[in-house]
């Protein structure tokens, strides 16, 4: 199947996903897990050929700055699809799905140097497929703190907005973010273990600052936990640190790649 059916697909399911969650969010129609499943697993399905038409080349992966966040948003989307089937994250879609046809968008009409890594090095391939993983749930991350933050603000003022009524309760939307935050942790120390034991010369592949980010962030999320734990940190407290969090996140993986591939034109 072609490239762009393929993207065409993908992005009509996306928008017939995302009009669902926002007629379900206005309260025209009920929530019906069965379809939402169904309409979630078709778009990931040609949003997954589509990344293995894209990223993956004779010998290697082409992980450069758009075809990664092609492969960060089918994953994000995956583990969203994966945590609704327990969780009451259903609100998360309106974020996600159009930040998946956004990706592809991008992906379509932008072109970036290649950065190129072998299908045989199975320790650098380890090392991205726990990065991503990690900026995935910290980007859900990132959303659920986001829709915690103005749940918090609007109860506070005693405002029944649509958004209240729409979410869940306040405890279950902290500790939903508290989940996705140690399972990033996790995942971002893994990434950080595997990068320490599998690039050989961090400086020399200008490494550098994305370690350096990520490991700030890492030590935002970690303060975090422990002021959770030790303090009672949550609502728009828990929202900031985490927002901040993975900022730096996005500093380490997006802006190394920005400034490194489009403007400096540096592949791999």
């Amino acid at each position: 199947m072609g490239t762009l059916i393929l993207a065409v697909t993908s992005l009509f399911l996306y928008s017939v996903g995302t009009a669902l969650q926002a007629l379900h969010f206005r309260g025209r129609v009920q929530s019906n897990l069965a379809i939402t499943t169904l309409i979630g697993v078709l778009a990931l399905t040609s949003h997954g050929l589509l990344i293995a038409q894209t990223v993956h080349h004779d010998g290697g992966f082409d992980f450069s700055f758009f075809k990664s966040s092609v492969l960060i948003s089918w994953l994000i989307v995956f583990l969203l699809l994966g945590l609704n089937l327990k969780k009451p994250v259903q609100s998360l879609f309106l974020g996600v799905y159009p930040l998946a046809i956004l990706t592809i968008i991008v992906a379509l009409v932008t072109h970036g140097p290649s950065r190129l890594v072998s299908d045989q090095s199975y320790g650098m391939l380890s090392h991205i497929a726990l990065s991503v993983t990690a900026y995935s749930l910290f980007t859900l991350a990132a959303i659920q703190a986001v829709l915690l933050y103005f749940q918090n603000r609007q109860l506070k003022h005693n405002y029944n907005s649509l958004l209240v009524r729409n979410l869940p309760p306040l405890q279950t939307m902290e500790s939903l973010l508290f989940e996705m935050v140690w399972a990033g942790v996790v995942m971002l120390i893994l990434a950080i273990v595997t990068g320490a034991l599998f690039i050989e010369d961090l400086f020399a592949q200008n490494l550098a600052h994305k370690t350096l980010f990520s490991i700030l962030s890492l030590l935002v999320f970690v303060a975090l936990l422990i002021g959770r734990y030790t303090k009672g940190w949550r609502g728009i407290t828990a929202s900031r640190w985490t927002l901040a969090g993975c900022a730096l996140l996005m500093l380490a993986f997006y802006g190394s790649k920005f400034v490194l591939e489009l403007i400096f034109q540096r592949g791999g």
